[in-house]
């Protein structure tokens, strides 16, 4: 509901992370739409965009997986921490359309950090979750010095009467943090004072996988909060990858050939999805 409920802020444990998506360990399928208008990409058909990111998400439905997040990944070069209405306005109503085309939540990030923007487009569209590159610290970037705002978020998310869950990035890909070394500490400083429901660890860049140790270091440190993989998961290392996570967020993997700019490969998507029900029928 938009406006008018308050929402009291807790943290977010392991259990409650599963109940949101219905399974242990869910899989979250990127949607990355093509440069929308406004980008210098953009080819100048609107139509296309949307119909080719409908096709993604039914891709991703249909291959298995349990969430779908939409992001403006084909606008480089990307804005910093705000992006122009028209962006705004083309997002909504693709997450708008995607939200009534699959029964599964979906969620939404702005790039390159434009929280608000995220928050505001979830909140009107029945999303269910934001991704949030710098939601605490420093980090520098090809966009230059982002800071994280987590207390303009907290308080706009509590000012719509929104419960948009907010899963935070800690040393996210294609940045490298100016205030903090230890990806243990400023994983616990996202989510204790940064109040962040779930925290992403990637790796250096779009696809590329991540060092298990800094995994396994946040897991150590936050042994009853949501942990996510967000980038580098394939069938060949989501064994590995989801044995410690609570889950992960898939984009190049599923591609056709595993390359992002291609269209979402169902076979791929379900490759992971056989390996991920095979670890939790382990044990």
């Amino acid at each position: 509901m938009l406006y008018g409920k308050q929402i009291r802020v807790k943290l977010m444990n392991r259990a409650e992370w599963t109940e949101c998506f219905g399974i242990s360990k869910p899989l979250i399928g990127m949607v990355h739409l093509a440069a929308l208008p406004g980008s210098p990409g953009y080819e100048g058909d609107f139509s296309t965009v949307l119909d080719k990111a409908l096709a993604d998400a039914e891709a991703i439905v249909h291959g298995g997986f349990d969430a779908v997040m939409v992001e403006n990944f084909g606008d480089v070069p990307f804005w910093g921490n705000s992006v122009p209405p028209v962006t705004v306005a083309a997002m909504t109503q693709i997450v708008d359309r995607i939200c009534t085309s699959v029964e599964l939540p979906v969620g939404v990030n702005v790039l390159r950090n434009d929280a608000l923007s995220a928050l505001s487009i979830a909140a009107v569209t029945d999303a269910a979750f934001i991704r949030i590159n710098v939601h605490t610290g420093v980090t520098a970037t090809d966009q230059g010095i982002l800071t994280g705002s987590a207390a303009e978020t907290l308080r706009a998310r509590q000012a719509l009467g929104s419960d948009v869950k907010i899963l935070a990035d800690v040393f996210v890909k294609h940045g490298r943090p100016m205030d903090q070394t230890d990806i243990a500490a400023a994983a616990k400083d996202c989510a204790y004072r940064g109040l962040a429901d779930g925290i992403i660890i990637t790796g250096i860049g779009t696809g590329t996988g991540i060092e298990l140790a800094d995994l396994e270091a946040v897991r150590i440190a936050l042994p009853d909060y949501a942990v996510l993989g967000g980038s580098g998961l394939s069938e060949q290392t989501a064994w590995d990858i989801l044995s410690v996570a609570d889950g992960a967020i898939v984009g190049t993997s599923i591609k056709t050939g595993g390359r992002v700019d291609r269209p979402v490969d169902r076979e791929r998507v379900a490759g992971i999805v056989g390996v991920r029900d095979r670890l939790l029928a382990a044990g």
